[in-house]
């Protein structure tokens, strides 16, 4: 016998008429005959008529007709608002100079305003935002393999070297020959710490956090910041740093305390996009893999998302503990699942 509708977690969306959940399943209703999308805006049908299908398939096979108020059969207008904004970041990757957004909306039919909003709700950033940080993992990969810099400026499309020397040092959080000879005399001041989790290591550029770890052996921690900033200057033992600790550790004593604190991230377009999500996520609610995909225009891209994860230098400020398995349960945390673990339990 298939599973009662109000007892699948998916029931949930569909009483939420979630836009989200739209190509995710169907269901059909036996009361009126008819097949919906989850965001199906009618009257929401008593769970014992509704049967929930994986495939819009298996909904025709029940001989219902479509619903003629949410048309299951054509594509969602969540769907096309994120081929749109897909169309959008190809044109972006195809263009070899800086598309303005007036002239991204001309391209693709949209107000400028509107484009704006569908943009950064499916990708986290906005028009602008994406296209510096995409230049800038072009220009990170020019300036690996050119002999110059002023090669490499060009080749990661910039149109003059006055527009590249004004925005490339803030992207890179440091001038691009100094990127290029592998950022020699940087410096991050560092310090180590105790919490509720363990020992905790924040380290800080000219720009803000570029690091915050969690372990149990110092020195270990110590050694993994030299090995992932080897040509930086790293000065430890400020005690006018130790305020900045303090900040990061009420991040976890005190979860529901909003803190901003300057973060110096560096990552791709994709971590960059996936960690923007992270950061928009309440403390004490959790999302998961395959909804932050979805949020990030990447259906799908649930293990792509992990990577993301997985790669993220500063825990707890990018809470990538609050993304969870389509079960609820926890996978995946750099820093222990015991940690991640602590984290929810704090948190809620």
């Amino acid at each position: 016998m298939p599973t009662p509708a109000d007892q699948d977690p998916r029931w949930a969306q569909i009483v939420q008429r979630s836009t989200a959940a739209d190509g995710q399943f169907w269901y059909s209703v036996s009361s009126t005959g008819v097949y919906c999308r989850p965001a199906c805006p009618a009257r929401t049908a008593h769970p014992r008529f509704v049967l929930i299908h994986d495939t819009l398939e298996s909904a025709r096979t029940t001989g219902y007709r479509p619903c003629g108020r949410c048309h299951p059969e054509h594509a969602s207008l969540h769907e096309e608002n994120r081929s749109l904004v897909a169309h959008a970041c190809a044109l972006i990757a195809d263009s070899t100079h800086a598309l303005p957004l007036e002239a991204l909306a001309t391209m693709l039919h949209r107000s400028p305003r509107h484009l704006h909003r569908l943009f950064k709700h499916f990708t986290g950033l906005t028009p602008k935002a994406y296209q510096a940080a995409r230049r800038a993992d072009l220009l990170r990969e020019a300036l690996h393999k050119q002999g110059t810099v002023t090669t490499a400026l060009y080749d990661a499309g910039y149109g003059s070297s006055g527009q590249f020397y004004a925005q490339a040092a803030d992207r890179l959080g440091m001038r691009p020959s100094r990127y290029r000879k592998g950022a020699p005399n940087e410096t991050l001041h560092f310090a180590l710490g105790e919490c509720a989790l363990g020992t905790i290591l924040v380290a800080s550029s000219a720009r803000g956090i570029a690091a915050i770890d969690l372990g149990d052996d110092p020195l270990l921690m110590v050694r993994m910041l030299q090995d992932r900033f080897p040509h930086a200057e790293l000065i430890g033992d400020d005690a006018a740093y130790q305020g900045v600790v303090a900040n990061v550790v009420g991040l976890i004593e005190a979860p529901g305390l909003a803190r901003e604190l300057p973060l110096d991230i560096r990552g791709t377009v994709f971590q960059q996009q996936v960690w923007q999500v992270l950061r928009r996520i309440p403390p004490g609610q959790t999302l998961t893999y395959a909804e932050v995909a979805r949020l990030v225009g990447r259906p799908g891209g649930g293990r792509a998302v992990a990577a993301a994860c997985a790669a993220n230098p500063l825990a707890v400020a990018i809470p990538c503990h609050r993304v969870v398995r389509e079960d609820g349960s926890l996978w995946g945390y750099r820093w222990g699942i015991a940690r991640k673990e602590a984290l929810l339990k704090r948190e809620r």
